[in-house]
């Protein structure tokens, strides 16, 4: 059986949870490209970066925080770099009041997978809507599906066309959810 796939996003129903901000400078300058970390591909040496807390609340092992920046407890960290050791990065933070140490995961392959046919809703930019850099870009991915059989062995990725979304394999998420990580949803994709 063909290997699943899920979009894991950050679960803000949790009540009493913290908000994150946008991933800045120990100068507290944000950063200059804040999309930089979702890319799909590695992200040059930034040096140290902070992410300050816009709400107080309870620290998760996964948050998104200013531009769905992925941010994960060391912990979770280790985890990723243990079963993608080739498909992500992980960038230290320091995060306001906070003793325990976080990482930005940069999910670093970008997989042109989206099955078009199959997903709901996909709309394209078009010579009309005024951006011309974007032409025949997706503009819009509603209930995404992809193409596994185009995936191969990565275990975590971006998709090509629609960065914004990050999909990690059915084994991670078993994992992620058999270690107990706190704040992290998951949609079959």
């Amino acid at each position: 059986m063909p290997q699943r796939y899920f979009e894991l996003t950050d679960d803000m129903s949790i009540r009493g949870r913290w908000v994150l901000g946008t991933p800045a400078d120990l100068q507290a300058r944000e950063v200059e490209d804040p999309w930089i970390f979702k890319k799909g591909r590695p992200v040059p040496d930034l040096g140290r970066l902070q992410v300050p807390v816009d709400v107080p609340g309870k620290p998760l092992d996964f948050s998104l925080a200013g531009f769905a920046t992925p941010i994960v407890h060391v912990r979770v960290a280790s985890l990723f770099v243990e079963m993608a050791p080739a498909d992500v990065q992980i960038l230290p933070v320091n995060i306001q009041g906070q003793a325990d140490q976080f990482c930005i995961l940069v999910a670093t392959k970008l997989i042109q997978c989206v099955d078009d046919a199959a997903s709901e809703e996909v709309e394209y930019w078009k010579p009309e809507d005024g951006r011309p850099e974007k032409v025949g870009q997706y503009r819009k991915v509603s209930g995404m599906r992809i193409d596994p059989s185009r995936v191969g062995d990565t275990q975590v990725f971006r998709t090509w066309g629609w960065s914004v979304v990050l999909v990690v394999s059915e084994r991670l998420k078993g994992a992620l959810e058999q270690a107990g990580a706190t704040g992290m949803l998951f949609e079959a994709v």
